[in-house]
């Protein structure tokens, strides 16, 4: 289980806008990954839109944001064109990195077992570090507390 100092696993995963984004190719910057189960679902749109909303105060503090689920890179378009999400949304099908940073997990809904992603959030610092890590999110308030954590 990954803890707040640990390096974070390094990655590289297609991007909706384009290309592949690598986090060793990001040092230097803060970088906030965002896992969420799926695509245009209520609770991950809320999160992503509060994300977007947020977006211009995170730029400011010169930090990266990235979203991160299972879902391929056409689902990951649609939903970022029908909610204008400015920041890169990366595809996870095979769930090597969701695993490797330990939020792929065995969830229950209405008593039906299966597995999939924990709402979770890494912020990694310029050296490739894990600063913060926020696991199994409320929705609410949650990108307030993110940014918080970045401006201090």
């Amino acid at each position: 289980m990954l803890q707040a100092g640990d390096p974070a696993p390094d990655f590289t995963m297609e991007a909706d806008k384009g290309g592949s984004v690598s986090l060793a190719d990001l040092r230097g910057k803060t970088v906030v990954l965002y896992f969420y189960p799926k695509d245009d679902t209520p609770g991950c749109t809320r999160e992503s839109c509060a994300f977007r909303d947020h977006y211009p105060t995170f730029q400011n503090q010169d930090v990266l944001i990235y979203g991160v689920s299972c879902d391929s890179i056409p689902s990951h378009e649609k939903f970022s064109a029908k909610f204008d999400l400015p920041f890169p949304l990366l595809s996870d099908p095979d769930t090597s990195v969701s695993t490797a940073y330990g939020v792929y997990k065995e969830k229950t809904n209405y008593g039906r077992k299966y597995m999939g992603i924990e709402r979770s959030t890494f912020v990694i610092d310029g050296e490739g570090r894990i600063s913060r890590i926020y696991r199994n999110v409320k929705v609410d308030g949650h990108v307030e507390k993110v940014l918080d954590e970045v401006s201090g």
